[in-house]
């Protein structure tokens, strides 16, 4: 169902559950994401199986559905030869199978259209590395036009996500001045740093005085970093914190595969929130059974029912 308020009002009242990976999800539908448009490829010619992965979502309880615009770029589409218009069109056709596949509960469903850093249209892992050699200025006019054409597709919300580095992040806030829409701003670490090496209360301070901006976290990294970094998002900004991090398994790029085992525990929520968290998800490689462990602690809070089966609600060691 289509909210009939904004993001920010439901965070004023209370936790809202994200979705988990998308890409994971597709997979374990038997898409092959072997290409470097990655997950939109999907919005060329097998869009009906994008709108399967947001439907598992809602099922297992999501509330907020991340578009699969990640990789999606004008310049990444031109190499495929598609136009600026058409792929226009594929930007708007990932908000449309989002709020499809939300529009089969009467929950309220928020779609966030996913805005991936300049290094996911590289295609070479270098949005894990940040510092591309662009100036903030470059990095805005990159980023602009997917973003008024993303916000013209009327999603509730724009994902600012898995940025690496502080610069891609200003030019990213620079980029959204005057779409119209609220955003989220959501950076990748390691350890108590950037993935490009800045100290995150200098990523965060970034985004806290941008009325903008109605939550401010990490993603796309070791759930060990998510829970450090929840208390520092919400220390330096005084904003909701959003955090959604991997399954805790490490890709190996020479092997092209994933290594060792998920360390995300839906009860860290409670931890999440007690630091500031008011986003709460999963990204890589948590898929709809751990979103649905964590729709049931959300549920069990909001009814004042003792926890359910996620574990006993403190921080595990990763």
């Amino acid at each position: 169902m289509q909210p009939d308020r904004p993001l920010a009002a439901a965070l004023a009242e209370s936790t809202v559950l994200l979705d988990g990976g998308l890409s994971n999800q597709l997979e374990a539908q038997g898409c092959d994401l072997s290409d470097e448009l990655w997950s939109a490829r999907l919005l060329l010619d097998e869009d009906r199986q994008i709108e399967a992965a947001h439907r598992a979502y809602v099922r297992a309880g999501a509330q907020v559905l991340i578009t699969s615009g990640y990789q999606a770029t004008f310049e990444g589409f031109a190499r495929r030869g598609i136009g600026r218009g058409r792929a226009a069109e594929l930007f708007a056709r990932s908000v449309e199978l989002a709020r499809r596949a939300g529009g089969e509960t009467d929950r309220e469903i928020w779609v966030a259209a996913s805005v991936g850093p300049y290094g996911a249209m590289l295609a070479d892992g270098s949005e894990y590395r940040g510092r591309y050699g662009l100036s903030v200025r470059e990095l805005e006019r990159f980023h602009r036009p997917r973003i008024e054409a993303l916000a013209a597709a009327g999603p509730d919300v724009l994902a600012l996500e898995t940025v690496p580095d502080v610069d891609e992040a200003e030019a990213l806030l620079r980029a959204v001045e005057g779409c119209g829409l609220p955003v989220w701003l959501s950076y990748s670490v390691a350890g108590d740093r950037t993935r490009a090496g800045q100290p995150l209360d200098t990523a965060f301070a970034l985004a806290a005085g941008y009325e903008r901006v109605v939550a401010v976290g990490v993603n796309c990294c070791d759930p060990a970093d998510a829970d450090r970094a929840v208390e520092t998002a919400a220390e330096v900004t005084g904003k909701p914190v959003l955090v959604y991090p991997n399954s805790g398994e490490r890709w190996d790029a020479e092997g092209r595969a994933w290594k060792g085992g998920a360390t995300f525990d839906p009860g860290r929520v409670r931890g999440w929130q007690a630091a500031g968290a008011r986003l709460v998800g999963g990204c890589c490689r948590v898929g709809p059974g751990p979103i649905a462990e964590l729709a049931e602690l959300l549920e069990a809070e909001r009814t004042g029912r003792s926890g359910g089966t996620a574990g006993d609600g403190g921080t595990p060691e990763p």
